[in-house]
């Protein structure tokens, strides 16, 4: 949890994704208590309201729910949600662009697949 924050993008969308990212990494699982504003204020040394800005985002759409007084907690069918989302994002951002690119350079479906493959052989190694 301790990387740098990306100067491209809101520091507020950052810890929401990372929140998030430990959801779908089963750090937190869901009935889970996640970490305290404060706890994330007092961590990565940001203001108060950027982190209940992240926050509050994953409350309104019902990834994690408020115990008044207790804390924040991960909402059931949160995870699964997630991935749902992630996937959707995932097309639109780069499966709708390599598609578009492979077909400009002419590269069939099966030279694609095998283009995949090699990368991900690559990457295991």
């Amino acid at each position: 949890m301790s990387k740098p924050f990306d100067q491209d993008k809101p520091i507020y969308v950052q810890i929401r994704e990372r929140i998030e990212d430990q959801i779908i990494n089963d750090q937190l699982k869901e009935g889970d208590q996640a970490p305290s504003t404060n706890q994330l204020v007092s961590f990565y040394k940001i203001n108060h309201a950027t982190v209940s800005k992240g926050i509050n985002s994953l409350v309104d759409e019902e990834i994690l729910y408020k115990k008044r007084g207790i804390g924040m907690f991960v909402a059931s069918g949160a995870k699964q949600k997630l991935i749902q989302k992630r996937k959707a994002s995932f097309i639109e951002d780069y499966v709708v662009k390599l598609v578009h690119e492979a077909d400009k350079l002419g590269i069939t479906d099966n030279e694609m697949i095998q283009l995949i493959q090699q990368v991900k052989r690559r990457d295991k190694q």
